[in-house]
């Protein structure tokens, strides 16, 4: 049995994990899945909630529970989150999990890695909205290859519960904190790339591998899907975990 903490990435909350923790439980797990801070209400005002304030609170989730030996587990941006808390408490991690995602260098934000053409359609939206938030196109004639294996009521139910993005999170740069953190083991669940091909990207010094690339005991794991393998491709995901856990 493991403590198995579960990060969303952005836009989604802990309800994200629930096809994927169900089957964790059953197999003998100790689950949290958390919900960000500044994504649990659209209507709360996004001032303030930065990488640190989410740090900040997912820290305190994990030490008021005093939960140790922890496999944390972090899907997309929700990696920079769970990055910056291993660098906080290294010694109460046991293993660090990134699905479909990575550490970056510090200093690096998500927006410094974003299209450019995505990023100026962010900073208009924020500009536009006036409370410090974006959205999601969740359109699958954009990026189709994100959506796949989402379901017509995947893709509603996204539309529906996924909470406009604080900016100050994306915009916000890595900092990594306690050297320790890279003893701790990592694994990259990949999704969007071939398992091949994100090895070769990590020999190649890509930004998105920078910190995964240093960690002392690393492994790359594939599961072909779209973005969202907790919607895709639950039971294979909880499989996964269940496995690196053990």
């Amino acid at each position: 049995m493991a403590h198995i903490v579960l990060v969303p990435g952005y836009w989604l909350g802990a309800w994200a994990w629930d096809r994927v923790a169900e089957p964790l439980r059953a197999a003998g797990h100790d689950v949290l899945a958390v919900t960000l801070a500044g994504l649990t209400d659209e209507a709360a005002d996004a001032a303030g909630i930065d990488l640190a304030a989410q740090t900040d609170a997912l820290v305190e989730e994990i030490t008021s529970r005093d939960l140790t030996d922890v496999v944390l587990a972090a899907h997309s941006g929700g990696a920079f989150t769970a990055y910056a808390a291993l660098g906080r408490i290294p010694d109460r991690i046991a293993r660090i999990v990134y699905v479909d995602s990575g550490p970056v260098a510090e200093g690096v934000s998500l927006l410094d890695l974003t299209d450019p053409t995505d990023r100026a359609r962010i900073e208009a939206e924020v500009a536009e909205r006036g409370d410090g938030r974006y959205t999601y196109p969740w359109d699958p004639t954009k990026a189709p290859e994100m959506l796949d294996g989402l379901t017509p009521a995947d893709l509603e139910m996204l539309r529906t519960r996924a909470v406009a993005q604080p900016y100050a999170v994306a915009a916000g740069g890595e900092r990594v904190g306690d050297p320790a953190r890279l003893k701790v083991p990592a694994h990259m669940i990949t999704c969007l790339y071939p398992a091949e091909q994100v090895e070769a990207m990590i020999a190649q010094g890509h930004p998105f591998m920078a910190e995964f690339a240093l960690a002392e005991d690393r492994s790359v794991h594939g599961l072909p899907t779209g973005h969202w393998p907790m919607f895709s491709r639950p039971e294979e995901l909880a499989r996964l975990l269940s496995d690196i856990a053990s």
